[in-house]
């Protein structure tokens, strides 16, 4: 594994999301002096908080999955994520609701899952769904060490008895295709394959190996901080702190000084320069090329994933049928992603997941007050509508979601709102995210891997990448590893995450954790 050379003595990681602060606490763990300097007045980058009147509103990622990774990186400082935050496990991880009328609890527990896929499908879905399991869990083992939790120096790097494995598993064949080996009721494999969109590709295009964003979802489990997700960040923020990190708000970089192949010193708006023998950049893959002064070249263009719309309300009401996570499909599904992906088109009937924070933490609301988060996604400005045109597209299409949402149920969502915000893409936009989607690069094959920008930067002997455009990619677990493997670029670390004394990926059991049900969720017609 190639590493910084030279001095690594201080670093300064400019970028306090996930990735930033993961990559912090493996550097402050190896014995590096860390400097963290942070644009906005906080921690958590896309794992943001806001205030809407008495409502504590999340502006990022609502799904924590994989929670071990997070721990990886407190234990590197000899902390704990069980000494920082209570995680409460949610079951089900997910309740799917369907165009006909129908409901699914989706359990990570295998014995629950497979009674509730019974119920609702049958006995043959129900051993599909058993089959289904093995096969998820088989293809995360062979994934994790080898493909995701690793650094790549070249394509040549996925020469290993493992590339046979994942072949001889079908994770070069088609997600949606390998799915329906196992579960033939297309409500099913919906659950199994939404999470393609995740990664930013069609199921009936995604390579199988994605299933592997399943099997964090539906098997390894969901979990929900108190305080809601942006108190991860701000629990790593401080475990950071307490461990010898500089910690800099408000202090935004605007250049970077350099000499001899080297950065000498990252530059802040305020005139201040700090002095440094290694730089992550942590910020967003964009903000990171306009430092650097380019972008690395490339045979074809980098192509960004979907966009989405958020509405965030507080509402004086809620709806028992709505768990912590709800997903509402829609009765299209290939015209979905079509229109989301290529002919950059608003659902013309949308699937949407709905998260109500307020079930497991009322705090985050005012007394006998509730809050929702309605994501739908919607295609970037690079293939859709522009940032421009988003600003009068906006509120009608808030409207629109809202009169969908009552039509599947939700009777009187629009008058119940007492405070509201609405996220487009022009305000991704505006926060500086390329192509006015929060969710960075497609994991398209060309962008996969040891083909996705790699962690090193060609020309600038100390300068490493971390966060969702860098490897291995999108989402919380995958940040959380770039940011060690970020560390392990300076460090010579492995950056692997298999714990001593043990011989699985498995993620770990979490007793300390609590694992109580959903309250007030009577099962749906």
């Amino acid at each position: 594994m190639r590493t910084v050379a030279g001095r690594t003595d201080h670093v300064v990681v400019v970028g306090a999301g996930l990735s930033g602060l993961a990559c912090v606490l493996h550097l402050l763990g190896a014995g590096r002096r860390v400097t963290l300097v942070e644009r906005d007045a906080g921690p958590g980058g896309r794992a943001g908080r806001t205030r809407l009147g008495g409502y504590l509103v999340d502006t990022g990622p609502t799904v924590l999955t994989m929670p071990h990774l997070a721990d990886e990186a407190f234990a590197a400082v000899g902390d704990s994520l069980d000494r920082r935050l209570t995680l409460v496990a949610l079951h089900p991880a997910y309740r799917a609701g369907f165009a006909d009328g129908t409901w699914l609890d989706v359990h990570t527990d295998a014995e629950a899952m497979e009674a509730e896929v019974r119920r609702f499908a049958g006995p043959a879905e129900a051993a599909g769904y058993r089959r289904l399991r093995d096969w998820l869990t088989r293809l995360y083992r062979t994934q994790m060490r080898r493909f995701i939790d690793t650094n790549f120096d070249s394509p040549f790097a996925l020469v290993h008895p493992d590339l046979a494995r994942l072949a001889a598993l079908g994770g070069f064949g088609r997600l949606d295709g390998r799915i329906a080996r196992f579960l033939s009721d297309d409500r099913l494999r919906r659950v199994f394959t939404f999470q393609a969109l995740y990664a930013g590709v069609a199921p009936a295009r995604a390579l199988a190996a994605y299933a592997v964003i399943s099997y964090m979802d539906t098997v390894a489990g969901v979990w929900f901080p108190q305080g809601g997700m942006h108190a991860l960040p701000r629990a790593m923020a401080d475990a950071a702190a307490d461990a010898g990190a500089e910690l800099r708000w408000s202090a935004e970089v605007t250049a970077l000084e350099r000499q001899a192949g080297r950065v000498r010193a990252v530059l802040l708006a305020s005139g201040e320069r700090i002095s440094c023998d290694t730089v992550v950049l942590a910020c967003d893959l964009s903000a990171a090329h306009r430092l650097l002064g380019r972008a690395p070249r490339r045979p074809v263009p980098l192509r960004h994933s979907p966009s989405a719309v958020i509405l965030h309300a507080g509402t004086d009401r809620t709806w028992p049928q709505l768990a912590h996570h709800t997903l509402s499909f829609g009765d299209a599904w290939e015209r979905t992603f079509e229109e989301l992906t290529r002919s950059g088109m608003l659902m013309s009937d949308p699937s949407l997941l709905i998260t109500r924070p307020t079930t497991h933490d009322p705090s985050l609301a005012p007394p006998g007050r509730h809050l929702h988060y309605v994501l739908a996604p919607c295609p970037n400005t690079a293939v859709g509508p522009s940032a421009a045109a988003w600003r009068d597209l906006g509120p009608r299409y808030r409207d629109s979601l809202l009169a969908e949402l009552e039509r599947r149920g939700l009777d009187g969502l629009a008058d119940s709102i007492e405070q509201e915000s609405l996220v487009t893409p022009a305000d991704w936009t505006a926060q500086g995210h390329a192509a006015g989607s929060p969710f960075s690069l497609a994991h398209t094959f060309a962008q996969t891997g040891p083909f996705r920008p790699r962690n090193l930067v060609r020309g600038l002997d100390n300068v490493v990448l971390a966060g969702c455009g860098t490897t291995p990619g999108v989402g919380v677990p995958t940040v959380l590893v770039s940011g060690k493997l970020a560390a392990a670029r300076i460090t010579g670390g492995t950056g692997r995450g298999i714990r001593p004394g043990t011989d699985t990926d498995d993620p770990p059991a979490r007793p300390g954790s609590i694992t109580r049900p959903d309250p007030d969720h009577p099962r749906c017609p």
